[in-house]
């Protein structure tokens, strides 16, 4: 940066002090003319030197991330875009350039170590995380809340002279906030699936109260680090944890051989039901033809009983000797001493084998 008799120009920040220009210019004269001494001719060149200062030092640059505000004897007077402005020399004018588009991260509960923009926890700080649940358990609770100036009309305006500390301003309103969501909500959901709706609670709690201040800040987004017991009882915790791991796995476990047994034994059920179901339609339906052919009987039976009678004792002695060997002997029959005696068996085998015999026979003829 180029700099004169007078030194460096001051930051558009803060007003130029016209003294210190007078005298470092003075300082200045003296080293280049050693010995000499002002006449009224070099104190009006003097005098009028310090005057292009003071006049050139109300030229100010507006970069593009931010918005130029000039007040006149500390009253808002117009708004400035980006770009080289000029305003009045100080006390007169003074011109406020405050970051608009940047993106602030305020961490509660934690102090991050080195770069801000590392998610890595660096040096946490108790009195910040530690928070009571809704079930009366004690939670760490370590997040950041990213915030920028406001974009909606005047809100440079408000960000700059309604909230004097805004840094300090955004902590306290998100520390506050994360109480009262973690104070209404329980310990459990908080530390498994509740967490994206703690931070979008918070969010909206943060914004209306910003709202409410009339601060002019934009809450960008809330996250949460860290959401953990307190360091003492984290262990314990972790074996709580691990227990209701456990009972959950039985339980699955024990639900899924329910579903497994009680379909099969409804599947059995069906079966029996089925099975006694034929069961029944068949015994009826037998029972049915039985007393059916019973009747059948009994009217042939009425009609000629002896006939009908014969009849049913010679299918009775059919059905009893199907199949079986058979000798016939009449005890009524024959001379006294002599038995008797018709060898169907025999019969029947010499019937069988000249009826093979004969078979064979015709077939040699063929």
């Amino acid at each position: 940066m180029p700099t004169g008799p007078w030194g460096p120009p001051p930051s558009h920040s803060q007003p130029p002090d016209l003294e210190e220009y007078i005298r470092r210019l003075q300082d200045w004269v003296k080293r280049k003319y050693p010995g000499s001494n002002l006449s009224g001719k070099g104190i009006a060149l003097l005098a009028l030197a310090c005057v292009l200062v003071w006049g050139a030092s109300g030229f100010f640059r507006v970069q593009a991330d931010e918005h130029g505000v000039v007040l006149r004897f500390g009253k808002i007077n117009r708004l400035v875009q980006p770009g080289l402005s000029y305003r009045l020399p100080y006390p007169i004018e003074q011109a406020l350039t405050p970051k608009v588009t940047r993106i602030n991260r305020v961490d509660i509960g934690m102090r991050l170590a080195g770069d801000t923009r590392r998610v890595a926890v660096g040096e946490e700080v108790p009195e910040e995380g530690l928070m009571l649940t809704g079930d009366e358990n004690i939670v760490d609770v370590n997040f950041s809340v990213f915030w920028r100036v406001s974009p909606e009309r005047n809100g440079t305006i408000d960000y700059l002279f309604n909230v004097r500390n805004q840094e300090s301003t955004v902590k306290a309103v998100a520390e506050s906030a994360m109480r009262e969501v973690i104070g209404r909500s329980l310990l459990q959901p908080i530390l498994t699936e509740g967490r994206q709706i703690a931070e979008s609670a918070v969010h909206e709690l943060m914004q209306s109260t910003l709202d409410q201040y009339g601060a002019g800040i934009l809450i960008t987004q809330v996250q949460l680090q860290k959401v953990d017991p307190p360091q003492q009882v984290i262990d314990a915790f972790r074996d709580v944890q691990a227990a209701r791991a456990d009972a959950e796995r039985v339980q699955n476990q024990a639900q899924a051989y329910a579903n497994r047994v009680i379909p099969e034994a409804r599947g059995q059920v069906a079966q029996i039901v089925q099975a006694a179901e034929a069961y029944r339609e068949q015994s009826v339906v037998e029972a049915k033809g039985q007393a059916a052919r019973f009747l059948h009987v009994y009217n042939e039976y009425v009609k000629a009983p002896l006939v009908t009678r014969r009849r049913l004792h010679l299918e009775a002695m059919e059905r009893l000797f199907a199949g079986k060997d058979k000798i016939i002997i009449d005890a009524d029959a024959g001379n006294p001493g002599v038995v008797p005696y018709l060898p169907l068996n025999e019969l029947t085998r010499q019937t069988r084998r000249s009826t093979a015999a004969d078979d064979m026979r015709r077939g040699e003829l063929r």
